[in-house]
């Protein structure tokens, strides 16, 4: 799932990529993914795309915006992997769209799970994207320690760090995935109550939200996901699917995993104590 350490690797990739090339085509889905949604029709994407050349590409939270000329965008969110591929490469059989450019080359773009294809002119009234890119980083120099203070002196004192982290894009671009090495890293249970940190338990989990969020940036993206180009994240996650079977790194007790909040948490019950 696209969230702030893959945003912003594959606008940065795809802006790279794609500027100064031109749409020559848009192709519906060979197998519509019943939860892939679409700004109205998708067939309407052929005529606001055709013909329009990409001007740049950038990721913020959890969306992934080309820009075409005439004040056009296509913005891609949450499980949309869109993928750029050269022209002697094999078309897949499955996908939910397919763009093609004037020097032969072409987007594929699938679903896991579910997630959004967006095309518009102007703007898009969608509540997550106004707060994807007009909420203030938490990898900006103004998302500093008093910035996050106010976020949860603003919040109900019973809802949990995973809550408080991961959902309703208070943190524009953390959720799930991301939270999992973020609590790790300050000792801090997904399902404790945000009332029972102490100040100091505040300032660790601040300090590990910006560093563990940064170091997975750096490394384009988590080991769990993929980038513009089909390649995985080069951040090695200390808790997802990937790690829970194996032991803690810290202390050597086993990683649990749990259903919690309509997602997997993984945590150390001897390092994230409840």
């Amino acid at each position: 799932m696209i969230e702030l350490p893959e945003a912003i690797t594959i606008g940065m990739q795809a802006n790279k990529a794609l500027a100064g090339r031109t749409v020559m085509d848009v192709l519906p889905a060979t197998h519509l993914h019943k939860f892939t949604f679409f700004n109205g029709q998708p067939e309407m994407y052929q005529e606001l795309l055709i013909g329009k050349r990409v001007e740049s590409a950038v990721g913020k939270g959890i969306f992934v915006d080309l820009r075409l000329e005439d004040n056009l965008f296509l913005s891609i969110f949450d499980g949309i992997n869109m993928r750029f591929n050269k022209e002697d490469a094999k078309v897949p059989g499955k996908y939910q769209m397919l763009i093609t450019f004037d020097d032969n080359t072409f987007l594929t773009f699938t679903t896991s799970m579910y997630g959004g294809i967006y095309a518009f002119r102007d703007a898009l009234d969608n509540k997550y994207r106004t707060l994807s890119f007009e909420s203030v980083s938490p990898l900006s120099e103004a998302y500093d320690e008093a910035f996050f203070e106010r976020l949860i002196a603003g919040e109900k004192k019973d809802i949990s760090a995973k809550a408080l982290l991961a959902s309703e894009q208070r943190i524009p671009g953390v959720g799930n995935g991301v939270l999992q090495d973020i609590l790790f890293h300050a000792g801090i249970h997904p399902k404790r109550k945000i009332f029972s940190l102490t100040d100091i338990d505040k300032s660790n989990l601040f300090h590990s939200l910006k560093t563990t969020l940064q170091a997975m940036t750096d490394g384009g993206g988590r080991d769990t996901e993929t980038d513009f180009f089909g390649n995985k994240g080069r951040y090695r996650t200390v808790l997802s699917k990937n790690t829970y079977a194996q032991p803690c790194p810290r202390c050597g007790n086993q990683i649990r995993k749990e259903a919690y909040m309509g997602g997997s948490i993984y945590y150390c019950p001897t390092c994230q104590k409840l």
